[in-house]
């Protein structure tokens, strides 16, 4: 398959693309499934909510993680998506929690699992900066070792994580910082694992794919549900799938079409030739 048979299958159409990790790692975050990838074990919603020590563990690790992540930047396949908008694309629905799409200047972003920029109060409900919490945390815990020094250059380090996270040796003192509006439990405002994403955000979703006349699934393997449904939701209703990933998904025998690329090139090509 050719970049040239998907520009056919998308030219004159309504259609939404779907995108996972992959299409990030061109601006060095790291992907949880992809090529070369490392094995992770990722914090789980219910152990967060339920003890203080797997909350300390991830906010030590956070902290360590968003000095590189939240230097990331769009690379050409965001881009690429940005100046597709004109050309048919209506919506990008992401699993990525980098706001890399909305940073591209992508009018129309349905960001599933949240972002990671954004700091949410499991008591009250207050929305926060992510980089004032980090201020606040450098300063409350300034002697944390088995540090990531801050710079692009340190975002292929195995110890940083896809959302953010990162590996640190030694966070048994760290200190946890509470809301600053009413001193409840501070989560980042993404979906854990084991977490479910809100109901209205996935019928938003589904009402894009509803109004598409194709899917294009980019840089995702679709392993997680999350994901997945929508291609067998597109491929029930008769909407054709095409499918832009280095390996194998779960939704390949879904596909009418499928390239085995990198997003960065083949979104590349595909605004040109649009």
């Amino acid at each position: 398959m050719s970049v040239d048979e998907l520009a056919a299958l998308v030219r004159g159409r309504r259609w939404v693309a779907l995108t996972g990790a992959g299409i990030s790692t061109d601006s060095g975050i790291p992907d949880y499934r992809g090529a070369g990838s490392r094995p992770t074990s990722p914090i789980q919603y219910d152990e967060f909510l339920r003890s203080a020590d797997v909350r300390r563990r991830y906010w030590a690790r956070s902290l360590l993680g968003f000095r590189s992540f939240g230097q990331a930047r769009p690379n050409a396949g965001h881009r690429a998506l940005a100046a597709l908008a004109d050309r048919g694309l209506t919506t990008v629905i992401t699993q990525n929690v980098d706001g890399l799409h909305t940073a591209a200047g992508t009018p129309d972003v349905l960001e599933l699992h949240g972002r990671i920029d954004r700091v949410l109060c499991l008591d009250c409900g207050a929305l926060s900066s992510r980089t004032t919490l980090q201020r606040r945390l450098e300063a409350a815990n300034p002697d944390l070792d088995g540090s990531l020094p801050a710079g692009r250059a340190e975002m292929d380090d195995g110890r940083l994580r896809p959302d953010g996270d990162a590996v640190v040796e030694h966070w048994g003192d760290f200190v946890v910082l509470p809301c600053e509006v009413c001193g409840g439990v501070l989560k980042p405002d993404v979906v854990f694992f084991g977490e479910s994403v809100p109901a209205p955000r996935v019928a938003d979703a589904y009402a894009a794919v509803d109004a598409a006349d194709v899917l294009l699934v980019a840089g995702s393997s679709l392993t997680v549900m999350s994901g997945l449904r929508f291609a067998r939701y597109a491929a029930r209703a008769g909407t054709p799938v095409a499918i832009v990933n280095r390996g194998a998904t779960r939704a390949d025998e879904l596909a009418a079409l499928r390239l085995d690329a990198g997003c960065s090139e083949t979104l590349s090509e595909l605004v040109n030739a649009l």
